[in-house]
């Protein structure tokens, strides 16, 4: 396979050090030759890692989107609002496109984004991850060979963890769907897309429900302040305690979240950074819009159905789900790397354990960013396309419609 190039537009978390990673792992297949990005310390360590010279630095995607075409692919990984636009002109100027998910909080751009991959045919590829896990890979597997019969129902849930919730989505970057989107869209879009892979057929009806009911101003204890420490009465029993996840908490390094509050990860500038940022402001005193748990049930055109559930409120950050046929009943917990087959006929049990990496989404990223590379060099179909994709990302805006209106929402009437 010929080493594919590649821009990258956007250098933080998952674009600057988990999606590019592939590259620096894997040299002879993948080579990030430039990079857009408006933070100079984030952009010069970038180009750092991965010996990018001075004049293939730049500052906005704009500005490196104004030149000739530079390379064979995009990976665009800026924030949910900011992917709509340098994605379409990545393509008009000859890119194929990975955008992280999700394409877009707004109905609109999604499908443009899938029209002009079609109209110029580029691929797109969304980092829905969980389809390259060797959990998501092996129950898809399963299912088509028949294990457990005819498909009639799936449930599924999403343990986001009550650390994940308030770093992303109380204090982070995913706090406020107007700046952002929906927790729906934003973390569950990678559900959604799940569910449909495996239903095998289109959503017809959606409805949901939940809400943000305990990450507000309301809850908060007696006389918290607004910041962990401004000498917080409550520290020694609240889960929520800044300094003591960012500097104890395993995850806070494992997952690289210590890097979304400061570059310097040493225990002063750690905590220097939670004095008056973000990330040390109390869960009940910050400006989050997004919901802390939300069901949602669907109804495919096949008639198989679906209920999935996400919530804050668990101190696993995992995924759980059950398939249940005509023939068989199958269950997994993808972290963890089980499956489980009962056979009706027979009434044997069947445990299936996987070997799952520690971290990237139990190996999905790599997996995905391994896919996205051969599909570019070898001209190889990937696990996804963007219609797929597209579709998906409509289930979730029509789950969140759902929920706002308290209606059962007809999916072809939505699109």
């Amino acid at each position: 396979m010929k080493q594919v190039t590649s821009v990258l537009i956007g250098a933080g978390l998952r674009g600057g050090y988990v999606y590019s990673r592939y590259a620096l792992e894997h040299p002879n297949e993948l080579k990030v030759v430039a990079v857009a990005e408006p933070d100079q310390i984030r952009r010069e360590a970038f180009a750092f890692r991965h010996n990018i010279p001075k004049d293939m630095q730049f500052k906005s995607y704009e500005e490196l989107l104004s030149r000739e075409r530079m390379a064979d692919c995009a990976m665009i990984c800026t924030q949910d609002r900011m992917h709509a636009e340098p994605v379409i002109r990545a393509m008009e100027k000859g890119y194929h496109v990975l955008c992280e998910k999700p394409m877009s909080p707004e109905k609109d751009e999604i499908l443009k984004m899938g029209e002009f991959s079609r109209k110029y045919n580029r691929i797109l590829s969304v980092c829905h991850v969980l389809r390259y896990s060797p959990f998501f890979t092996s129950v898809k597997s399963l299912l088509e060979e028949g294990r457990i019969g005819q498909l009639m129902s799936i449930q599924h849930i999403e343990e986001v963890g009550y650390w994940h919730q308030a770093h992303s989505f109380v204090r982070g970057n995913w706090r406020n769907a107007k700046e952002s989107s929906p927790m729906i869209l934003q973390k569950c879009c990678h559900d959604m897309d799940i569910l449909l892979w495996l239903s095998g057929s289109h959503c017809k009806t959606i409805s949901s429900c939940g809400g943000l009911t305990y990450f507000k101003e309301q809850n908060a204890p007696s006389e918290a302040p607004g910041y962990c420490m401004d000498g917080c009465d409550h520290r020694d029993d609240c889960p929520f305690y800044a300094p003591k996840f960012y500097l104890e908490h395993p995850k806070a390094e494992e997952d690289g979240l210590i890097y979304a509050v400061t570059d310097m990860t040493d225990t002063d500038s750690i905590l220097r950074a939670l004095r008056r940022g973000p990330y040390g402001r109390c869960v009940f005193h910050c400006d989050n819009t997004v919901v802390d748990h939300q069901s949602v049930e669907i109804e495919f055109e096949n008639e198989v159905t679906a209920s999935f559930l996400m919530t804050a409120f668990t101190n696993r950050c995992a995924r759980r789900i059950r398939l249940m046929g005509t023939k068989g009943e199958l269950s997994g917990d993808m972290e963890a790397g089980t499956i489980e087959l009962i056979d009706f006929v027979s009434n044997s049990l069947e445990v299936i354990q996987l070997h799952t990496s520690a971290k990237g989404h139990s190996g999905s990223d790599m997996s995905m960013m391994r896919d996205f590379v051969k599909m570019i060099g070898e001209g190889k179909p990937g696990k996804t396309d963007a219609s797929m994709s597209v579709e998906s990302h409509l289930m979730a805006l029509a789950a969140e419609d759902a929920r706002v209106n308290k209606v059962t929402v007809d999916f072809k009437e939505y699109v």
